[in-house]
């Protein structure tokens, strides 16, 4: 099993890596720190991968993303799996009056995981086989005020992912759509964890291993983990926008 994991030291993504490297698999991981980088590929050996290379990657330069491709392709010739996992979740309060940032903020969620689909498009297509997974966010599926660069980002990821699972599909290639709510990382500490929001933040190690078996057998298309967000969405999406601004969500 030949695995290629961007943003390989966010949480959901390490109990990823933990699980492929208990399989025996041959991994590349891609990061921006890279003494994280470093301690979890070494902690991927010692749960026996079969072997683990990193490469450093910042988001913000998502016009590279096609070195990444090509040093996956170099290192790992063929991919049967792709984890896209990285993003950033400033406090919206911050952007609202820095467009300059806001717009970097935007690229780093969205726009590089765009690229990224862009640069795999073709080798997938040439393989005719494989499965990728895409962690957008439910805060893709509706704009909220809270959350709104961020929002949009991931509503950028999830209709560019949709595109790709509809083109390749044709070549055998599952594209998977991870939709996650509240995850206890450290993307989420400056929101409180009682009340109601406290009650639906899921552990790093709940939602990693959901994916790992999605990726294993290449489906559903869209995954929301945990599974109830499904129906969280469908209400939230059907609120009336009026009551909606009102809510300041």
């Amino acid at each position: 099993m030949r695995v290629l994991i961007v943003g390989a030291t966010s949480g959901i993504a390490q109990v990823v890596v933990r699980l492929y490297a208990r399989d025996g698999a041959r991994l590349l991981l891609v990061g921006r720190d890279a003494a994280k980088l470093q301690a979890v590929a070494a902690d991927a050996h010692v749960r026996g991968a079969a072997a683990v290379e990193t490469l450093l990657w910042d988001a913000r330069q998502w016009e590279r993303a096609g070195e990444v491709v090509r040093r996956a392709r170099e290192w790992l010739q063929e991919l049967d799996v792709v984890l896209i996992a990285h993003g950033s979740l400033p406090q919206q309060a911050e952007l609202w009056h820095n467009p300059v940032r806001a717009i970097e903020e935007f690229h780093i969620t969205g726009t590089s995981v765009i690229a990224l689909l862009a640069e795999l498009v073709p080798v997938l297509e040439a393989q005719r086989r494989g499965v990728v997974g895409v962690i957008s966010s439910v805060a893709g599926e509706r704009g909220r005020a809270a959350m709104a660069i961020y929002g949009a980002a991931k509503a950028a990821v999830t209709a560019a992912t949709a595109g790709v699972r509809g083109h390749l599909a044709q070549y055998g290639v599952r594209v998977i759509t991870i939709k996650p709510g509240f995850v206890d990382t450290p993307m989420i500490a400056h929101l409180p964890r009682s009340g109601l929001i406290g009650a639906m933040i899921a552990s790093p190690e709940r939602v990693g291993r959901r994916i790992y078996r999605a990726l294993q057998r290449g489906r559903p298309d869209n995954l929301y983990v945990p599974w109830w967000w499904r129906w969280v969405m469908l209400l939230v999406r059907a609120i009336p926008e009026p009551l909606f601004k009102r809510l300041r969500m």
